[in-house]
């Protein structure tokens, strides 16, 4: 069959980016190519189409077969909207050269030349046919987004050209880093610009503030909805207003509407634009009106900030917010938080009204605003929870991405967190390596905590479809206000609940899932608990919870953190629950945590412990409780204590139990003698002046090894001895490192020889303390002459010196003998050698001989 051919002259009519269709084609015959345009350039149609032709022609020369081109778009809205325009500038009929695959949706056919596709879609596609046979190009369009699957795309297909050479990779974006990008993929950079239509920037940040603890407050989306139609019919044009979530949408869409159908002027249809919309509704929204239609206003998330044209708009109302992932460490927990949108994404949004004319944009918030947002948006790499990018990162087989280049590393800290959860809900190995179940999941369109929960959970009740409708409800951004996923769930059952449709949909798509993989699904029977408790339990066993104390909001998990459930909220029955979604909160609601539960389900302790199995521990307990080892047998499910009873003390138990009582009691509970606080601050100087291998000896370094200097002399105490009978000089030499510590006495010695013939202690007390440095309490007679300070640490640290008087008073502090010699020495001799007749006071001290005696015995002598 001969290679579909695109009129590039009919597609790139009045399109910006033609105009450089000769440098893009240079740069695509090079293998890999970064291409920049700013938003209404046309590069979304245009190049896929030129890359196409270039794919047929190449083809062509070898006399090889047909290959297709790959477009990826972040949003399935995206993927259908590009794709039905160019079919649509190209004469067909979609699913003819130019298809579409999104999740539960595919057009393609023999013919497909050009095929519009998730990333999602894509990364599951190279894991099943990772050398991408009969793909001839891959274009990822908006990688500024920087999301993960698009990173993960960037580094496998980077991977991937290692191995096929001929594939054309290309990367576009309107802000991109294309000079970074370049070099991850080896690609030439075409910078496409663009004759700016006029654009208008005003602000009208009104009287609301934007938000507040819950949220974005009611009184700022009256005020966007207001300034809307105001502006709207102001302008009389199309209008698009950008909100960060589907709530916020569907709340000014109401009020929009209700405001439109009271003015006068003639009818406006308001119409949503987020992601829980079917596909018709959310086609419906990006569609062109016809000339008889009435002027529209689009109530948008970020879905139309870059990957998708909303036809015919020239006015841009922008909230200035934005929906996006941040992770608490401290609580183990990650959501969707609404914060100031970047600065960038701010200009990709006014830029919305001048793509096909002179346009206005209003923000509602104000100049001074503008200027304290972020210059571009974060890596969501970088804040994500990647427990779904490290199964793919495994299936591919660069466990944890050490091996794989990136645009932003994972940080470690977050992708050894993610492949612990990936071995608790057994999708790899000790190894890393990913298990069969993990392959299988690994390839389906949802993530690996749904697929867990869906196939285990399955196994487990034997009802695919109430499973089913657990995870669509907790995958799917839904939200119960109080909490209860019961509730939930009988709402979107009667379809009382925004999104029932869609949640239907997706019910289906995980029933069969369920149902095509249960006897591969590794499960329990016997379950108590209500299909939603164990489709969350298996979700995230880390996260079931069990209540503080009777009549508590508050609820431990066995991850260790602690949340409340909302007041009046059903689960406060419920000693046990599975919780899937939290957020940070603060005052009355937290219930003094940090923390409210905002989603969660009833369990049974049984199908708590159950499910949980792999964070179930017993350990003996050891502590020090009145000078004496006392031992518990501890049960617990992660944090979560299930049972505690004494147990006999072993001779093994003394270490861990005094280790124990030292990190609550800190140092001061050991017997500190001289030298051993003197070794202690001589190594204390070595850290600060030369870093490793010298050991940190603060109270926080050492208190967390203690078993690395002290462990040996613990295991040896028997249960009725004392902390202060230890060797701590012993020890902490068990910190020196060798051969290093062969030089202590050379960088750091514990005495100076001083010009009399005698030597003095060496005081390292201050640099222990801090930023102080050694010290020497000498009688003043007895360093005559000395010109030069000594130094140590191979001369980085003088010597500070306290001069005394024959008494042992202080008479000087000098780290400067010379200067001394030279100008103060002179004040103290006046008043000092009447003083002290007896003790020679010379007028030249430079040519007095250093002596620790008086004059008379240096005269005998």
């Amino acid at each position: 069959m001969t290679a579909h051919r695109f009129d590039l002259a009919t597609i790139g009519a009045g399109l910006p980016v033609s105009a450089a269709s000769a440098e893009i084609e240079r740069a695509l015959r090079t293998g890999a190519a970064v291409i920049t345009a700013p938003p209404g350039t046309g590069k979304t149609t245009y190049v896929p189409a030129l890359t196409a032709n270039l794919v047929a022609q190449i083809a062509a020369d070898a006399r090889s077969g047909n290959k297709r081109t790959l477009l990826t778009q972040p949003r399935r809205v995206a993927v259908r909207a590009a794709a039905r325009r160019l079919a649509s500038l190209d004469g067909s009929e979609l699913g003819g050269p130019v298809g579409f695959t999104v999740r539960g949706d595919r057009r393609v056919s023999t013919s497909t030349a050009v095929e519009v596709l998730t990333p999602g879609v894509l990364l599951r596609r190279l894991l099943s046919d990772p050398e991408l046979e009969g793909v001839g190009a891959v274009i990822l369009d908006e990688v500024h987004e920087r999301s993960v699957d698009g990173d993960l795309l960037l580094g496998m297909l980077a991977e991937v050209r290692e191995l096929r050479p001929d594939l054309i990779l290309v990367a576009m974006s309107a802000t991109l880093a294309a000079e970074a990008t370049a070099d991850l993929i080896s690609g030439a950079v075409v910078h496409v610009p663009s004759p700016l239509h006029p654009l208008e920037v005003s602000y009208d940040a009104g009287a609301a503030p934007r938000l507040d603890e819950r949220g974005v407050t009611r009184a700022f989306l009256s005020h966007v909805a207001g300034l809307a139609v105001r502006e709207q019919a102001a302008q009389g044009c199309d209008a698009l207003v950008f909100l960060p979530g589907a709530r916020e949408v569907d709340a000014v869409v109401a009020e929009a509407r209700e405001l439109c159908a009271g003015r006068p002027g003639g009818p406006v249809e308001v119409l949503a634009l987020h992601g829980r919309l079917s596909s018709r509704e959310q086609d419906r929204a990006v569609s062109g009106r016809g000339p008889q239609d009435p002027p529209r206003i689009v109530v948008s998330t970020a879905l139309a900030e870059s990957s998708l044209t909303v036809p015919g708009v020239r006015l841009v109302i922008d909230a200035g917010l934005s929906r996006e992932v941040r992770r608490d460490r401290a609580r183990d927990m990650e959501g969707l938080v609404t914060v100031s949108a970047s600065r960038a994404s701010a200009e990709q949004r006014a830029g919305r009204a001048a793509r096909e004319g002179a346009g206005r944009a209003v923000r509602a918030y104000t100049e001074a605003d503008f200027a304290r947002m972020p210059a571009a948006i974060t890596p969501e790499i970088l804040s994500a929870d990647l427990t779904d990018a490290a199964l793919l990162l495994a299936a591919w087989g660069t466990p944890g991405g050490t091996s794989l280049r990136l645009l932003t590393a994972p940080p470690k800290a977050a992708i050894e967190r993610a492949q612990a959860t990936l071995r608790t809900l057994d999708l790899t190995d000790a190894a890393g390596g990913v298990t069969p179940l993990g392959a299988r999941i690994a390839g389906q369109p949802f993530g690996a905590r749904e697929a867990r929960a869906i196939t285990a959970g399955t196994a487990a009740t034997g009802n695919a479809k109430r499973i089913a409708e657990a995870v669509a409800a907790f995958s799917g951004d839904y939200r119960a206000p109080d909490a209860d996923l019961s509730t939930l769930l009988r709402e979107l059952r009667t379809g009382r609940a925004s999104g029932a449709d869609k949640w239907r949909r997706e019910v289906e798509r995980f029933a069969r899932f369920g149902a095509e993989h249960r006897a591969g699904a590794v499960g329990a029977t016997g379950v108590s608990s209500s299909p939603e408790g164990i489709a969350a339990g298996y979700a995230r066993p880390e996260w079931i919870a069990r209540r503080s104390a009777e009549h508590s909001r508050s609820y431990l998990f066995a991850s260790g953190t602690r949340a409340a459930v909302p007041e009046g909220s059903p689960l406060l029955t419920s000693e046990w629950i599975a919780v899937r979604e939290v957020q940070r909160a603060e005052g009355r609601a937290a219930d003094g945590t940090g923390a409210v539960i905002r989603l969660a389900a009833s369990l049974s302790v049984d199908d708590a412990i159950r499910i949980g199995a792999s964070l179930r521990t017993r350990e003996r307990s050891a502590r020090i409780e009145e000078g004496r080892v006392r031992v518990r047998e501890e049960d617990r499910l992660g944090a979560i204590l299930l049972s505690s009873q004494p147990a006999t003390p072993l001779p093994k138990d003394s270490g861990p139990a005094f280790a124990a009582h030292l990190r609550e009691a800190g140092l001061s509970a050991l017997n500190w003698t001289g030298p051993a606080t003197a070794l202690r601050a001589r190594l204390a100087l070595l850290h600060r002046e030369l870093g490793d291998p010298w050991p940190d000896v603060s109270d926080t370094a050492l208190l967390d090894r203690v078993r690395d200097w002290l462990g040996p002399d613990l295991d040896r105490l028997s249960p009725k001895a004392s902390l202060a009978s230890l060797d701590v000089t012993g020890a902490l030499r068990r910190l020196l490192p060798w051969p290093e510590a062969a030089r202590i006495d050379e960088l750091v010695p514990e005495r100076l020889r001083v010009p009399s013939g005698s030597t003095a202690a060496i005081d390292y007390g201050d640099a222990l303390a801090g930023s102080g440095g050694p010290v020497v309490a000498v009688k003043l007679q007895e360093v005559f002459g000395l010109a030069e300070t000594p130094r140590l640490v191979d001369g980085r640290v003088p010597v500070l010196f306290h001069l005394l008087s024959p008494a042992r008073r202080p008479l000087a502090v000098t780290a400067d003998l010379a200067s001394f010699w030279n100008g103060p020495y002179q004040d103290v001799r006046r008043e000092m050698r009447g003083k002290y007749p007896k003790h020679p006071w010379p007028e030249d001290p430079w040519a007095a001989e250093a002596t620790a005696r008086t004059k008379r015995a240096m005269g005998r002598a």
